[in-house]
């Protein structure tokens, strides 16, 4: 296997991980702090809103290397 690919793959792979892991801090962190139903979906929304931004980069950055 090429180191590229692989590199490419174990990026994508522990990316992933890392998020699923901040999900499963923020959850604890609202159960902890008994911020009820609207503040875990605040606290969800600001962790979402930094995935979709680095979903964002990674597409644009894509893109960008495709032309």
């Amino acid at each position: 296997m090429d180191p590229e690919v692989f590199e490419h793959w174990m990026m994508t792979g522990l990316i992933a991980v890392l998020v699923g892991f901040m999900a499963f801090i923020v959850w604890d962190l609202a159960k902890k702090s008994n911020a009820g139903k609207f503040g875990t979906m605040i606290l969800f929304l600001a962790l979402g809103l930094g995935v979709l931004g680095f979903v964002i980069k990674t597409v644009v950055i894509g893109s960008l290397e495709g032309v």
